[in-house]
């Protein structure tokens, strides 16, 4: 492939909210997990599972946990006269965080414990940094495994939408829902099927804002 190919696939895709009801084929999920596995991660740890919700209906019941949390923290923010931060968490934070919801996948991204030889005979041994380090380093390589499946899943006629709406609102919740171990970390959802929609694309930032070279 050449690099305005690859280019492309990175500059044509877009966060999907809205599919088609078509089936997305578990043969094409795999094949996304497939592409997911190979991303980089610190000493080749590969700390990241998915969960692969194919039920519509269970995908249903997620979008409602999530609306019932973030309504109960509504409540909650209402009692203690916070009454126009509570409409706008409904009203502007609800939608985006279900968004979600008639998509016929969604991908649960879960990092696992970092362990590595490195940590085991070095890095623990000498204390080398909290432990808290370590769940981070988990959640890096899954957001690197992640953007590898959502690339692919583009470039593959497939559309999908990255949210941690129900992670940040219903982890326990989702979390009993789908029996996920208590070690492993919830890093986000990813919505997954065809596009009914094709928004622009967005604004960016230049390079030379982005960029400070040293020389």
């Amino acid at each position: 492939m050449q690099f305005e190919q690859f280019k492309s696939i990175l500059l044509d895709r877009r966060s999907i909210r809205k599919f088609t009801e078509q089936e997305v084929a578990i043969e094409d999920i795999k094949e996304l997990i497939d592409c997911a596995r190979y991303a980089p991660s610190d000493t080749n740890s590969q700390t990241w599972e998915f969960i692969a919700v194919v039920n519509r209906e269970k995908i249903k019941d997620i979008e409602q946990m999530t609306w019932d949390q973030l309504h109960k923290r509504a409540a909650e923010a209402e009692q203690r006269g916070l009454s126009k931060e509570a409409r706008l968490l409904v009203k502007s934070f609800g939608p985006y965080a279900t968004a979600f919801s008639n998509a016929p996948v969604l991908l649960i991204c879960l990092a696992t414990p970092y362990n590595s030889k490195f940590r085991e005979r070095i890095f623990d041994p000498v204390e080398l940094v909290d432990d808290s380090v370590w769940a981070e380093e988990g959640i890096k390589s899954s957001c690197l495994a992640a953007q590898n499946l959502m690339l692919a899943a583009h470039a593959r006629g497939l559309a999908t939408c990255p949210m941690t709406g129900p992670v940040l609102l219903a982890a326990d919740q989702l979390r009993e829902y789908l029996a996920i171990p208590v070690e492993s970390q919830i890093n986000m959802v990813i919505s997954l099927g065809y596009p009914a929609e094709r928004p622009g694309r967005l604004p960016r930032k230049e390079v030379d804002d982005i960029l400070r070279i040293v020389n």
